[in-house]
């Protein structure tokens, strides 16, 4: 395995928009126009980085199932608290709530940890922040959080850590959340791309299958 050091620049994160069907996570008939959106806040995993085109990220195979509208600010190397300055003046949760979607998916934490323990303390009072500004910002959308994702079958402790600190910080704001996600890709070197990181094709096909059935697990909006 490579030191975490040396991959933390190239490995990414990002956000998606998308909409969908009123009072859940269903789909448009075919041919409808679907009307509402849905932001994706999290890594280059959701931005499709090693994907040989975006239509084969599993954000955009999602959201051409479903009939959603895809926005897609997206920033590599992005963490709760990692490379933030790399989004320049903008702020990723400023825009996904600027954008009002009724949607928020959030898909964050592999970047931070390259950056623990050092900075643990802010991963984790960044990670309650963002949600938390989400949810402020956006009181009628919906929230679902994902496992952060992991790209080795080695996992050092930290993935465990900032999991474990999403997931509270999720259900801190009544947030629907997806476990596992982490070990989507585990144990399948075929799914990987050339750079050794990230998924390729097949990997993110793999990814959509697995998310599509957890959305469809979770049902329609309680809200």
């Amino acid at each position: 395995m490579r030191a975490l050091a040396a991959v933390a620049a190239v490995v990414a994160i990002c956000i998606v928009a998308t909409g969908c069907s009123p009072g859940g996570l269903a789909g448009q008939r075919p041919g409808e126009r679907s009307e509402v959106k849905v932001a994706f806040y999290g890594d280059s995993y959701t931005l499709g980085t090693g994907a040989s085109d975006p239509s084969k990220r599993w954000s955009t195979i999602i959201c051409g199932e479903r009939r959603w509208a895809e926005f897609n600010p997206s920033v590599n190397g992005l963490g709760f608290i990692t490379n933030r300055r790399a989004v320049g003046s903008g702020d990723l949760p400023s825009m996904v709530i600027d954008n009002r979607p009724d949607i928020v998916f959030v898909t964050m934490g592999l970047n931070d940890n390259f950056s623990y323990p050092e900075r643990a303390d802010d991963i984790h009072a960044r990670i309650i922040n963002d949600l938390e500004r989400l949810h402020t910002g956006l009181p009628a959308a919906r929230m679902i959080v994902v496992e952060p994702f992991w790209y080795t079958d080695i996992r050092p402790a930290s993935v465990e850590v900032i999991n474990g600190w999403v997931r509270d910080a999720a259900a801190a704001i009544g947030a629907d959340y997806i476990a596992g996600a982490s070990r989507w890709i585990e144990g399948h070197p075929e799914w990987m791309a050339a750079d050794g990181l990230h998924p390729n094709d097949h990997g993110y096909a793999h990814m959509a299958a697995l998310m599509d059935a957890a959305l469809d697990a979770l049902g329609p909006s309680p809200r």
